[in-house]
C-alpha cells in the first residue's frame, strides 16, 4: 500500500501545480496575446501544463480512492473527498478559461484570476488540514 501512497502524492503534487499555476499563466497569456494578437509560446506552454496534469489529476483520484477503501471509508476520508470534488471544479472551470483563451476570448480580469488562484489554496490547506489531523 505504500506504492499507491507514493503514486498518490507524486500525481497530487503534480496536479496541485498545474492548479496553482494555470490561472496565474492566464494572467500572463492575456498580457501576451494583447501584444502578439495571436496565440503564443506562453498560450502553448499553459495549455500543455493544463492537459498534462489532467493524467495526474485522474491517477490522483484513483489512487485515493484505492487508498479510501484501503482505510474503511473512515469519516474523514469522505470530507476529504467533499474537498477534494470542489478542486476538481475548479480545475474544470479553469479548463474551461483555458479553451476560451485558445479562441482568443480572455474575459476574466487580472483580479479575478488571481482571487480564483488564491480559491485552491485554501481548498488545498483544508484538505491537508482533514488528512492531517483526521477530525472525524
Amino acid at each position: 500500500m505504500d506504492w499507491v501512497k507514493i503514486i498518490h502524492l507524486l500525481c497530487v503534487m503534480g496536479w496541485m501545480t498545474s492548479i496553482f499555476a494555470v490561472p496565474r499563466a492566464l494572467i500572463y497569456w492575456k498580457r501576451e496575446y494583447a501584444k502578439l494578437g495571436a496565440f503564443g509560446p506562453l498560450g502553448d506552454l499553459t495549455v500543455r501544463l493544463y492537459r498534462f496534469s489532467a493524467a495526474l489529476a485522474v491517477i490522483a483520484l484513483i489512487t485515493g480512492l484505492v487508498l479510501a477503501q484501503f482505510w474503511a471509508w473512515a469519516p474523514w476520508i469522505h470530507v476529504k473527498l467533499a474537498l477534494v470534488a470542489l478542486l476538481v471544479v475548479h480545475y474544470v472551470w479553469t479548463g474551461k478559461m483555458v479553451l476560451r483563451a485558445k479562441r482568443g476570448a480572455f474575459r476574466e480580469s487580472d483580479l479575478f484570476l488571481r482571487i480564483f488562484n488564491e480559491i485552491s489554496v485554501v481548498g488545498v490547506i483544508a484538505v491537508l488540514w482533514v488528512v492531517v489531523v483526521k477530525p472525524f
